[in-house]
């Protein structure tokens, strides 16, 4: 464990542990409690007190969660059956963090969503079980409170934020029916119409449902697993908008391709998604699902606001190259561009100033290791893995909301002690034929500016909505006089500008032979005319105040 910046030195608070057999942590959701596993036992400690509070006999342990409110540890175990019990050993386990005793066990075969999900203040927890959603109440799991009971409820998600509490589900389709998402208010689910909202549609093999902040609405990005056109490895993705006042819509995307990536601002007034075919598009949508910033293409995949919700991060991490976009949201205003190769993993600091990114195991075994960077772009912390060790997991001490304040945005990079390595770019392949002759500079694709961001030395701001519909009344006007022109006549005679100019008073000269006299005098007019052209836009240009 290591203090965070600007120290980055190691921490008093937890001993090192240099096991091989350290599986997994995690820190309790406002960072006072951490809990971690050794293959021996999972140890349970307080970041306040810095003391050990419990030790649970669980080695094989991987996965392990905290309740909102720290009163239950979840542990998950991989399923497995002994010879005498068909029925399996229960392997999800529920201990009360102040007692330490075990609430309940479970069995739960998948590793995928085997968190139960607990409401804010823990009035509610809810499992999905046999196609059902099972809800306890003040922790007490002896006893199902309520049953959401759909045919074949295949995931569902708990509304964040205080009461009253929503629920969406996600029923996938069969024999010609639709799969669709609903959305409930806990505890009425019985009534034939006690759905908040619906939306149903063919093409879903499997869902992602991210509720906002404030619990007003659901994105629901619907995947199939193949792309029956062939256009793309990824399948096919559609991004559909739920409101829990009944409104739903289909997002419209403005390129085709994959969905890699949807957030939600924290301010739940807008989300931004990362889409289409490389180079991908990215861009911020409202609550009408109406564009409001294009950030035009590049080469990225995923997407992070901070969050206080006022810097987005746009990023390449995977196959790509790493590439970081940071960009203030309130101004549209491109902050830094750093590059984080080889990068597995990415993480905002809760301070909103700080990020972190990393290069973790299995995704990679090679280089492992993390960086911390100031948003502006500079390193302020780097820590290599030795060769022969591997990175498994890195995360911020999570606080809670309201901690600490948001910040005035600077564009002033950070002054860093960590000296600047030049990302390393690969030399594109060249057949031998080609080796020793010159390289022509050909893009695969063009990338698309950023909306309102012409790629002008200088021009930083945007263009306002004013100065946008002027620009457009000038090149409209100023096509308007183009078209008169070319209507009134084809041979205008030339503008008076031109008889001023030094090259109307050139002497003809002769070279005695008529044939190549003719051929002098045709160019000198066809150079005249491509004079005209220029004087007459310099005209025009002047005329509109350009």
């Amino acid at each position: 464990m290591v203090n965070g910046p600007p120290h980055f030195t190691e921490s008093t608070v937890f001993p090192r542990e240099s096991g091989k057999n350290c599986k997994a942590y995690t820190f309790s959701k406002d960072g006072t409690l951490f809990a971690w596993g050794n293959g021996e036992k999972i140890n349970v400690i307080s970041v306040t007190k810095k003391g050990l509070l419990h030790s649970f006999d669980l080695p094989k342990a991987v996965c392990l969660e905290f309740s909102p409110k720290n009163t239950v540890l979840a542990t998950w175990q991989p399923y497995t059956t002994s010879k005498d019990d068909t029925a399996g050993i229960p392997n999800l386990q529920l201990y009360d963090v102040k007692t330490g005793t075990c609430l309940k066990s479970f069995i739960q075969k998948k590793m995928q969503n085997w968190c139960p999900s607990w409401s804010e203040d823990e009035t509610l927890c809810a499992r999905n079980v046999n196609n059902e959603v099972h809800f306890f109440e003040n922790n007490n799991f002896n006893t199902i409170a309520n049953k959401l009971h759909l045919k074949k409820i295949n995931d569902f998600v708990l509304s964040p934020g205080p009461q009253p509490y929503k629920v969406a589900v996600y029923v996938p389709g069969s024999k010609g029916a639709p799969s669709f998402v609903r959305l409930y208010q806990y505890p009425n689910f019985d009534e034939p119409h006690a759905a908040l909202a619906n939306k149903s549609f063919f093409k879903a093999d499997k869902v992602t449902m991210l509720w906002n902040k404030k619990a007003t609405a659901v994105l629901v990005i619907a995947s199939t697993d193949v792309d029956k056109t062939g256009a793309s490895y990824y399948g096919e993705q559609t991004l559909h908008y739920i409101a829990t006042n009944g409104e739903s819509a289909v997002v419209q995307l403005p390129k085709n391709g994959p969905i890699y990536d949807v957030v939600w601002n924290s301010s739940s007034t807008e989300f931004c998604a990362v889409y289409g075919f490389m180079p991908a598009k990215a861009t911020v949508f409202n609550l009408k699902c109406d564009p409001v910033f294009d950030f035009g293409t590049g080469p990225r995949n995923a997407a992070y606001y901070s969050p206080h919700g006022h810097i987005l991060v746009l990023a390449g991490f995977g196959n790509l190259r790493g590439q970081m976009e940071v960009w203030d949201v309130k101004k549209y205003k491109l902050i830094s561009k750093p590059v984080a190769s080889d990068s597995t993993y990415f993480a905002w600091c809760p301070d909103g100033e700080h990020i972190l990114t990393a290069t973790c195991a299995p995704r990679l075994r090679v280089n492992n290791g993390y960086k911390i960077w100031h948003y502006t772009g500079s390193v302020l912390h780097k820590y290599d893995v030795p060769s022969n060790a591997e990175l498994w997991q890195v995360s911020w001490q999570p606080f809670l909301d309201g901690i600490f304040p948001e910040k005035a945005i600077t564009y002033q990079v950070v002054p860093s002690d960590v000296p600047s390595e030049e990302p390393k770019v690969a030399t594109a392949y060249r057949p031998p034929a080609l080796r020793n002759k010159p390289v022509t500079n050909s893009k695969l694709h063009e990338e698309e500016p950023p909306q309102n961001m012409k790629p002008q030395p200088g021009n930083e701001k945007p263009l306002s909505k004013t100065a946008l519909k002027n620009q457009r009344k000038h090149e409209a006007k100023k096509a308007a006089k183009q078209e008169a022109r070319i209507d009134k006549s084809p041979d205008m005679p030339p503008a008076p500008a031109q008889q001023s100019t030094p090259r109307s008073t050139i002497s003809q000269s002769t070279s005695g032979d008529p044939e190549t006299d003719r051929k002098i005098k045709n160019l000198k007019k066809l150079e005249k005319i491509q004079k005209e052209k220029a004087l007459l836009q310099e005209l025009e240009d002047l005329e509109l105040g350009i």
